[in-house]
């Protein structure tokens, strides 16, 4: 147990005199007993004999007034909670054909939307970092509480180049092994290698990380995309894969420029069951909506500090009141 106040345990220094002067008076008592039991004065020259009951209500209000100086102190105690927590990762791929309108307005302000919607639902538990990635990945932003700061990032995502699903996952990977305290696993965000002695974790350490990859288009752009899922895969971390767009292939008319597009779905898939996660397709933005409607974080018990300072003055009043209530039905008095 830890004390956000220590200094006021100081206080717990007037209990020995409140006790030595509960000695003083007691022994002052007696010999008012012996000096004038003899004319009646006292309860047990009356037939009453108090014994050991007169020491109850005065030990239990001493009682009391210590748990209160322990809760001026305002004390922390180490607590097993359950509680909604984790690290997700929203890694949108901002190639040039996410601007393309067949979603409405584009499908990159649709996403955008969806991901508005999704990061403004999330519990305080869960922290919420944002990717691009074209044809090269960059952390937008570092994983985070502060919904405000993950919503100015997803507003500022705007489409770029091609498509490097791998780059997009290796830097989604980093940013979450930063969040946690571990070293980089990667020497450069734009081009995404591994560092030459990445710090060696268990398999499984980030079990309640994840990564949803947001893309529209085919892998164009080396590293091996299948290679970086494994990485997530040994690293507990799961990528939920939405795809964007038709499978079969589509021209688009970007920029003025026609541009042809095909969704790449059994890659996407094999990334999602590689790492337990699940394939989604989504062909309008309430598609969307509805995937992200089904995206949760881990219920997890973790220990955290919790200040108990209403537990201890509870207890301080429920002793002081049985101490006076005791005085007050044997003695017509409070101590």
């Amino acid at each position: 147990m830890s004390f956000i106040w220590p200094e006021t345990l100081i206080l717990l220094l007037l209990i020995p005199p409140c006790v030595v002067l509960y000695l003083r008076l007691q022994r002052r008592r007696r010999r008012f007993a012996a000096n004038y039991g003899s004319l009646g004065l006292t309860p047990e020259a009356a037939g009453h004999r108090l014994g050991l009951r007169r020491h109850i209500p005065p030990a239990l209000f001493l009682v009391g007034l210590t748990i209160l100086m322990f809760a001026l102190a305002r004390p922390q105690a180490v607590v097993s909670l359950p509680r909604l927590e984790g690290t997700l990762i929203l890694a949108f791929d901002v190639s040039g054909s996410m601007s393309a309108d067949d979603m409405k307005p584009t499908r990159m302000e649709a996403a955008k939307a969806a991901a508005r919607d999704f990061v403004q639902r999330q519990p305080p538990g869960v922290q919420i970092g944002v990717v691009a990635f074209s044809d090269s990945g960059f952390e937008v932003q570092a994983p985070t509480n502060d919904q405000e700061a993950s919503l100015a990032s997803i507003n500022r995502l705007t489409p770029a180049r091609g498509t490097s699903l791998a780059n997009g996952i290796f830097v989604s990977l980093d940013a979450i092994a930063v969040s946690a305290g571990q070293a980089p696993l990667f020497t450069d965000s734009l081009t995404p290698t591994l560092a030459p002695t990445p710090t060696p974790v268990p398999k499984g350490t980030f079990t309640s990380a994840a990564i949803v990859l947001i893309t529209d288009g085919e892998n164009t752009v080396s590293p091996d995309p299948l290679a970086a899922a494994q990485t997530a895969a040994d690293r507990g971390v799961r990528i939920h894969t939405v795809g964007i767009g038709d499978a079969a292939g589509t021209l688009l008319h970007v920029n003025g420029f026609t541009v042809h597009t095909q969704l790449d779905e059994p890659m996407l898939q094999q990334i999602s069951q590689l790492t337990d996660g699940v394939y989604y397709n989504a062909e309008s933005e309430q598609d969307l909506l509805a995937i992200y409607e089904n995206l949760y974080p881990q219920l997890a018990i973790k220990p955290e500090k919790m200040e108990v300072t209403s537990i201890f003055a509870g207890a301080s009043i429920l002793v002081l009141l049985i101490g006076g209530a005791f005085s007050l039905v044997w003695f017509s008095r409070l101590p």
